[in-house]
């Protein structure tokens, strides 16, 4: 195994694209480790590491899966899957952390495995010595189900149900693990994943765990200035800048005729409603707070009296909140060369194989060229749409993941919290089972509040039994 291995690594360094092994797991090739737990348990596990989970290996750097397999695990033990990727960038499979959400899983007996993906800055060197970005979107996806195939075709050959695999991740990780929960199975992604060499089994998924997801990128745009374009002011914005948050602003009072999303009621979410919509989910969050003992902002809308919030003014709070949390400028994600933007992380995303940014919406590239009637070509259209899972949800092709854990800071000013509720709305419209929370104060981060979200697996996993 570690010499087919150096041998496959040595093809790559000559710049040879090759076959991998054929995708079967190998029970022998495991090694024997422990982990000290935090609660001062002594974790005994075997990892697997450095798996293909296709044949035909494009990035050996990143295109592998670790799988840790804690003593005890049998035919029924949920597999938590993590991804670490962060701002779309590659992610190379990692190991288990004492520390952290894996070390966590591990020590509560799930199997624990963390593939790697490429990512918009994975670049491979060809016998030409020419560059190619092997990562842009929508690569990331394709590869984390890929890794999933891997795990439902080997799952009579190891320990874990792949029946019950729940993936895990935060930011661009968050969107890719509500991608995998949307698009179980879709045929849009099936000629690539063959392509690929991907196991010939399916890829959807028992729960998706998001935390604060940068995605719905294609209107994330008006998301933002929707939400943030209160603090235009303070931000010192050019005439060119506030023109494209008060366009933006405009366009997102469509975008939620076009949702068509519901309430808790299961009434219609229109533009004159919405702001009660999202104001219900911060009151919810600073009870919580206030509840924990926290104290809230003085200016941010909130009356407390007795230990209780008696009164909250929503319209107040988002001024204070956007004035307090907003990091970018409009536009957030299509930026680039609109009103004197530079490029963003998801220009490169959807950018070329030769490492040259693109736009990816309408409104960015008509901005740019002038032309108030250019459009996206098609093929950006079919990326776009494959690394949005909003489109999924209501798609019949595709095997959504029953079960949902989506989290999003209230002081996150790296996304609007509006996409994390829209994708909220839309999965419970669609009957799914959501357990969404505004965490207060939290800014951009993830895989907070462990104890509560592994008593929602246990509790998911048991009902479903």
């Amino acid at each position: 195994m570690r010499l087919l291995r150096f041998i496959i690594l040595l093809c790559f360094a000559c710049g040879w694209r090759v076959a991998a092994a054929p995708l079967s797991f190998d029970a022998t090739a495991g090694e024997r480790r422990t982990m000290t737990a935090p609660d001062g348990r002594t974790v005994p596990y075997t990892a697997y590491e450095n798996i293909f989970y296709i044949t035909e290996v494009e990035d050996s750097t990143y295109q592998t899966i670790n799988i840790f397999i804690p003593d005890g695990a049998d035919g029924n033990t949920p597999i938590f899957l993590k991804t670490n990727v962060g701002g779309y960038m590659a992610s190379a499979a990692s190991q288990v952390r004492s520390g952290d959400v894996t070390g966590r899983a591990l020590a509560e007996g799930y199997v624990v495995a963390i593939p790697g993906c490429r990512g918009r800055n994975a670049v491979v060197t060809g016998p030409d010595g020419r560059r190619r970005y092997t990562g842009k979107a929508p690569a990331a996806i394709l590869d984390l189900k890929a890794a999933v195939r891997y795990l439902r075709a080997n799952d009579s050959r190891m320990p874990g149900n792949a029946e019950r695999i729940v993936t895990d991740g935060t930011s661009a990780g968050g969107a890719l693990s509500a991608l995998l929960g949307a698009t179980g199975n879709h045929p849009d992604y099936v000629p690539m994943l063959r392509a690929m060499g991907a196991a010939d089994a399916r890829d959807d998924i028992f729960a998706a765990v998001c935390f604060c997801p940068i995605t719905d990128l294609e209107h994330a745009d008006m998301s933002y200035e929707w939400l943030f374009s209160s603090a235009n002011a303070q931000r010192r914005l050019s005439a060119a800048q506030t023109a494209v948050s008060e366009q933006l602003t405009r366009d997102f009072s469509a975008y939620l005729h076009e949702l068509q999303i519901r309430d808790g009621d299961g009434a219609i979410v229109t533009e004159s409603n919405y702001i009660d919509f999202i104001g219900d989910f911060i009151l919810a969050s600073a009870k919580q707070a206030v509840t924990a003992g926290a104290t809230l902002p003085a200016d941010a809308g909130f009356t407390v009296q007795d230990g209780r919030v008696t009164a909250f003014d929503v319209m107040r709070y988002l001024e204070w909140m956007a004035a307090a949390v907003r990091l970018k400028t409009p536009p957030a994600f299509d930026a680039m060369q609109v009103a004197g933007g530079r490029t963003t992380p998801e220009n490169d995303l959807f950018g070329d194989s030769d490492g040259t940014p693109r736009h990816f919406t309408d409104f960015g590239l008509q901005q740019t060229s002038g032309d108030r009637d250019a459009h996206v070509p098609a093929d950006m259209i079919a990326r776009v749409r494959m690394m949005n899972p909003m489109g999924y949800i209501e798609d019949t092709a595709a095997d959504t993941a029953p079960h949902w854990y989506i989290r999003h800071g209230s002081r996150d000013g790296d996304t609007a919290f509006t996409v994390p509720a829209n994708l909220y709305a839309k999965l419970q419209a669609n009957r799914y089972d959501v357990n969404f929370r505004i965490a207060w104060d939290r800014p951009h981060s993830g895989d907070y509040d462990l104890d509560e979200l592994f008593a929602w697996l246990r509790q998911i996993t048991a009902q479903d039994r």
